[in-house]
């Protein structure tokens, strides 16, 4: 019989309550409806279709899909961590998000002392919560529920400091979140699970594989995200060419890493067999490899080659450098995050910043200083005064040239590093606090110690051969 943990009975219930009440407090104290959402503003002249729900909502529904199924049917390849992996995805995504729209919003939808919130408030906070995923996919199957929740709780606030003054201060170019999400979300797991490090799995564990079923849930959540990651590279860019590069450009990197996986899932493994761990997680490797630049003007071509070198370094890192780092650093990688959003997330801002480099008006047209706000003229320049009669409305920038334009996104792939790396170091010391319940070495990987599940749920599945008898005979 499976031993169980009986704190969580008082432990988990008191966070929730604890934490619900504190953050209804807030939302009362300082959430009120944006223009886009209040009745005040609406009147006998007000256009229903210019009602920001109507742009906004379907890629936040598509990426509502991606962090609640995807994320969770990929995160359930463990053959005996299945209800894990799925619900405790729900439970830490739906905190997050939740806590996210009052971070998030402090810093960037706050006027008057109040958060505005809309639709584009609830997208912004399922990056924010996909950015915590990612992160405790490298922690995955070795921490109870309630480190989870302190996790999010340490690590939304961080992010939101983070995205904020990088964008605020640094304004780099960043439309499919290759810095702030994917780079982030990477070496802040990696600092918890450096902090969060169990010498006695350093050889492996015994539940630590999966099953015939586990991996079939796990790639339908690889398909989920691979249909949707267009929405979520998409999201935030300019409406219009840009929007429309973003999604072709996604998709010709997913479609590049997925034929890329295969060849070489088949070339590297021995026996010429495709491995589904490599099916699951380096199919997706295009979908980041082209974030930093996914709207800018690459070409097709040069989208394509991205996603084959994001699959190609995501596939060498899962083979050579996640046990290079466990034996060295002491980094267990439950999920291989700094393959599929560490490597492919340098690779894409180090294209990014090419793309920066070469990017002229020859190429973009006067829409140069639209894709690149922050290299539009100064107000006063007489030539944004000529750039606004090509494209009235045009905002005034700081008149960088692309080489300053570049080493700003320098400075924000070591920033964000530096910063998340520390942050998850220092998340990791909270985190690893025996009161918050971590499970035993023994007890890793094993639905049983916090769900009820089946008498039968470890059990060896005894197939009927006949059918395989009978075809051989």
């Amino acid at each position: 019989m499976k031993s169980r943990s009986p704190s969580l009975r008082l432990k988990l219930p008191a966070f929730v309550f604890v934490t619900q009440v504190i953050v209804a407090a807030l939302y009362a104290a300082f959430v009120t409806y944006d223009e886009h959402a209040d009745a005040r503003f609406q009147t006998n002249r007000t256009n229903p279709a210019d009602n920001a729900l109507y742009s906004d909502y379907p890629v936040f529904a598509d990426v509502q899909v991606m962090i609640f199924l995807g994320f969770g049917c990929l995160l359930a390849f463990f053959r005996l961590y299945g209800f894990g992996g799925i619900v405790f995805n729900f439970l830490t995504a739906v905190f997050a998000i939740q806590w996210a729209v009052l971070a998030q919003g402090y810093f960037q939808f706050s006027r008057g002392g109040k958060i505005h919130l809309g639709v584009i408030n609830l997208l912004n906070a399922e990056f924010a919560c996909a950015a915590v995923l990612i992160s405790c996919g490298a922690v995955l199957g070795r921490t109870s529920p309630l480190q989870l929740l302190v996790m999010a709780l340490l690590e939304v606030p961080v992010f939101a400091c983070t995205e904020w003054a990088v964008l605020e201060y640094l304004k780099i170019n960043d439309a499919g979140g290759s810095v702030l999400i994917h780079l982030f979300a990477c070496y802040f797991g990696l600092g918890v699970s450096f902090v969060l490090h169990r010498p006695g799995l350093d050889e492996g564990h015994a539940k630590q594989n999966s099953s015939y079923q586990s991996d079939i849930l796990s790639v339908i959540g690889t398909l989920f995200l691979w249909v949707f990651w267009p929405s979520f590279n998409s999201a935030l860019t300019l409406k219009g060419d840009d929007q429309h590069r973003a999604v072709l450009h996604t998709f010709l990197g997913l479609s590049a890493s997925t034929l890329t996986a295969f060849a070489l899932s088949a070339a590297l493994n021995k026996n010429g067999k495709l491995t589904m761990a490599d099916v699951q997680n380096v199919t997706l490797a295009g979908g980041v490899t082209v974030g930093a630049s996914v709207d800018m003007m690459i070409s097709p071509a040069a989208a394509y080659a991205l996603g084959a070198t994001g699959c190609a370094a995501c596939m060498l890192g899962y083979r050579y450098l996640t046990p290079f780092l466990a034996r060295r650093f002491r980094i267990q990688d439950q999920c291989g995050i700094h393959n599929l959003h560490g490597l492919t997330g340098l690779i894409s801002c180090a294209a990014g910043i090419c793309a920066i480099l070469v990017a002229d008006e020859e190429t973009y047209g006067p829409s140069l200083y639209e894709t690149f706000a922050h290299r539009a003229p100064p107000e006063g320049d007489p030539k944004l005064q000529e750039l606004r009669v090509l494209i009235p409305g045009l905002r005034a920038g700081l008149g960088r040239t692309a080489r300053e334009q570049a080493l700003f996104q320098v400075a924000a792939v070591f920033a964000t590093i530096g910063v998340s790396a520390l942050g998850g170091v220092l998340t990791g010391l909270v985190v690893k606090m025996p009161f918050l319940d971590p499970p035993p070495d023994r007890l890793c990987f094993d639905d049983g110690l916090f769900f009820e599940v089946p008498l039968d749920y470890d059990s060896p599945l005894n197939l009927n051969n006949d059918t395989m008898q009978d075809s051989a005979a």
